[in-house]
């Protein structure tokens, strides 16, 4: 865990994956960052590698997160993404253990060791409570607990809804300091609201965003639903 990293509730991460990039992406994320003014939240925008300098530069409250990297050291490894490059180039953290680019355990660890000592947030990514619980004995900044089955517009149920509960719970088990986001499946702000009801502290959405015919308001109306779930949630 990267300890000078801070994030307040709620938050939310929003990754292109490779949806949108340049000029697009760049006009999102300086959207995002003027959400977070007006709404007073946290947001995480995932960019790709070529993109995160310019988006450092151009937003002042975005946290601006790698969509991987490798643990290399400096040195031999044509096409590894290295953790220093990955620093200087103004990313405050980085998003590992993706379904479309999994880790095993042990290089896992061993990236996440990388990033602490570059000076990078570590977001990780589990499936299950059990996958949340051995990802969060590796003392990440945070968990993303995000279902397979709901990633790229899967539906989420009741059940899932009583899975932030126990995924919270497990990973609170491990340490109180790691933060748990609830994603895969939000479609809407709709979905947005009754996770943070739920009890969710963060969120967040790819697909929902980037195939919206207007991905700008569609990321307003899921901000927005956020802050007022998580105001009226915890002033209830």
């Amino acid at each position: 865990m990267f300890r000078p990293f801070k994030l307040k509730a709620p938050y939310f991460e929003i990754g292109p994956k490779v949806y949108m990039y340049g000029d697009e992406a760049l006009d999102l994320a300086i959207h995002a960052d003027a959400l977070c003014r007006k709404f007073d939240v946290e947001i995480i925008f995932t960019a790709q590698y070529t993109d995160i300098s310019r988006i450092a530069h151009a937003t002042t409250h975005l946290k601006v997160f790698a969509q991987h990297m490798d643990a290399n050291p400096v040195g031999r490894g044509v096409g590894a993404v290295l953790p220093e490059a990955v620093k200087q180039a103004g990313a405050v953290g980085v998003l590992l253990n993706h379904v479309e680019k999994p880790l095993g355990l042990s290089v896992l660890n061993e990236t996440i060791r990388r990033a602490d000592d570059v000076g990078l947030a570590t977001l990780v990514c589990a499936a299950t409570v059990e996958e949340s619980t051995a990802v969060a004995m590796l003392r990440p900044n945070m968990v993303l607990a995000e279902s397979p089955a709901l990633i790229g517009g899967g539906k989420r149920s009741e059940d899932d809804a009583l899975e932030v509960a126990r995924i919270n719970a497990a990973v609170q088990a491990v340490g109180n300091d790691i933060l748990v986001l609830h994603g895969a499946g939000i479609s809407d702000e709709h979905d947005v609201y009754q996770i943070i009801r739920s009890g969710a502290n963060g969120t967040g959405s790819t697909s929902a965003i980037m195939r919206s015919a207007d991905p700008k308001g569609m990321l307003s109306r899921m901000i927005e639903a956020m802050s007022r779930a998580y105001r009226e949630r915890t002033t209830d």
